[in-house]
């Protein structure tokens, strides 16, 4: 089995999106044939807008995904099958990633608990979401810049791919003498 067999078959299939309860309301648009054709741009944004939402967003990435997919015309279970990239495994460290990013380019370093003057009772205190919109700013920076930059980088590399194993196939066929029509 070639790579691109492998990875059509961890794509979701046509007839599980239309009857995917979390896409059932847009089973109206998703008709659409360029939505289901596996060419190199609408492969290649379709990634790049599952790879853009699913960094960008942590709940319902790919009901999101398939809107813009379907709005775009991109390949939609190539958009669906890219959300995938935020998961259980990768969320902590991505997460931990743009905050570092998002730091960086607003200048804010420490968290608020990190703060001297902050006593250790002040900070038990505070619940979990209190503690999660004190990273506001740094987070959504980075990740916001995180899913720019790593959708447009996977539209250039799945086009850039696509294009070289396109050359690649004719120079082979065009080599080998199947492509001619000598007689």
């Amino acid at each position: 089995m070639s790579w691109p067999e492998r990875l059509r078959s961890l794509i979701p299939s046509r007839e599980a999106l239309l009857t995917s309860r979390w896409l059932r309301w847009l089973s109206v648009w998703m008709e659409h044939p360029k939505l289901w054709r596996w060419s190199r741009r609408g492969v290649a944004l379709g990634v790049a807008i599952g790879v853009f939402f699913g960094l960008l967003i942590p709940l319902a990435q790919i009901p999101l995904t398939a809107a813009a997919a379907i709005v775009l015309r991109a390949n939609l279970p190539a958009a669906a099958a890219s959300t995938l990239i935020s998961n259980p495994v990768t969320f902590g460290p991505l997460y931990y990633a743009a905050f570092q990013l998002g730091s960086w380019i607003t200048g804010e370093t420490s968290l608020p608990s990190d703060d001297p003057a902050t006593s250790a009772s002040a900070v038990s205190e505070k619940t979990i979401v209190q503690r999660i919109a004190a990273l506001g700013k740094p987070l959504l920076v980075g990740l916001f810049v995180m899913a720019c930059f790593a959708g447009f980088l996977t539209y250039l590399l799945i086009d850039l791919i696509w294009r070289w194993h396109t050359w690649r196939r004719w120079r082979t066929r065009r080599d080998t003498g199947q492509g001619s029509n000598s007689s």
